[in-house]
């Protein structure tokens, strides 16, 4: 179990203008700015969920997991992960967790992969059975058995972030953090890790917590979600739930033969050139079926989609709301 409780953490940046006068002023007095990455966030995470931990950027997402995983030490609350402070028992934690961030790498950048591999296997002493049942069993689902003979730097970033992930399970961790796992990779990497990492938590109970801009990857793996902005969390709960408080007008979009639609009251017509209209209803001023009748009773209707606020929608309309 992971349990964060009143975290806050301050950071200070040295700024200064630009210049070659600024930069001589600032080698003997630096003006400093306190940036409070995260201010009083508490939250609890049970065995074996998947939490999407979502923000813009600069909320405080990669600080909290840098906390978690033992990297950083807040300035106040605790963090208890499974019984231990991350940051006092560092070799005890790290055995226990895998963590990838999707812009820094833990393979070695001239060597092939499977060199990177053993070292890991060395350095977190993998007994010599499971390293090889976990490279066996980690090569096949993502299918990485023909690349971990190439050098990292000779990888394409898909195939990098597979190999990626499968460094950072090589011990067994209980806990996956994942920082932008995603980020930057086609279509098929996306589908190919996003399969994965639903596989590794149903079959062994992995805790997996993921951090993301792609709407697609929290919708596709995570059934709860956190949302933080400027160093607080603003939302805990159900992606459904959320929607479900958010989505209150719906979309339809109708193909019909003919002219024009007519005007009504109830109904915005936001896009309609003739044969194809968009169309916005409030469900609770005009439910969804009569909205449908009538636009059926006002035109010869071929085809029609109803649908609601899409998820990138629905982040941006809370991220204007929360001012973040």
């Amino acid at each position: 179990m992971i349990e964060l409780e009143h975290i806050s953490k301050t950071f200070r940046v040295a700024r200064r203008n630009a210049g070659f006068g600024e930069a001589v002023r600032a080698l003997f007095r630096k003006d400093y700015t306190c940036i409070h990455a995260l201010q009083d966030v508490s939250f609890t995470v049970q065995d074996g969920e998947m939490v999407g931990y979502i923000g813009p950027n600069g909320a405080g997402k990669s600080s909290t997991i840098k906390i978690m995983s033992g990297i950083l030490r807040p300035d106040s609350g605790s963090c208890v992960i499974d019984g231990r402070v991350p940051w006092k028992d560092r070799v005890g934690h790290v055995r226990q967790i895998g963590v990838v961030f999707g812009q820094r790498s833990q393979l070695w950048w001239d060597v092939p992969v499977i060199d990177s591999f053993e070292l890991i296997r060395d350095i977190y002493r993998v007994n010599p059975v499971l390293y090889r049942q976990n490279l066996s069993r980690l090569t096949e689902l993502l299918d990485i058995g023909e690349i971990v003979r190439t050098p990292a730097r000779q990888l394409s970033l898909g195939q990098r972030m597979r190999c990626e992930i499968a460094a950072s399970l090589l011990h067994s961790p209980k806990i996956l953090f994942l920082d932008e796992p995603t980020i930057g990779l086609d279509a098929v990497s996306k589908i190919a890790v996003r399969q994965f990492i639903r596989t590794i938590n149903r079959e062994y109970g992995t805790t997996v917590i993921l951090t993301t801009h792609d709407m697609q990857d929290i919708e596709a793996l995570t059934e709860r979600i956190l949302l933080i902005g400027k160093g607080r969390i603003l939302f805990d709960g159900s992606l459904e739930g959320l929607r479900s408080q958010r989505s209150a007008h719906k979309i339809l979009t109708v193909e019909y033969a003919g002219g024009r639609l007519p005007e009504d009251r109830n109904m915005t017509v936001l896009r309609d050139p003739g044969g194809h209209a968009v169309i916005r209803i409030d469900p609770s001023v005009l439910p969804v079926s009569e909205a449908v009748a009538r636009i059926c009773s006002l035109a010869d209707v071929t085809d029609l989609m109803v649908s609601g606020e899409t998820v990138e929608e629905m982040m941006a309309s809370l991220y204007r709301e929360y001012e973040i």
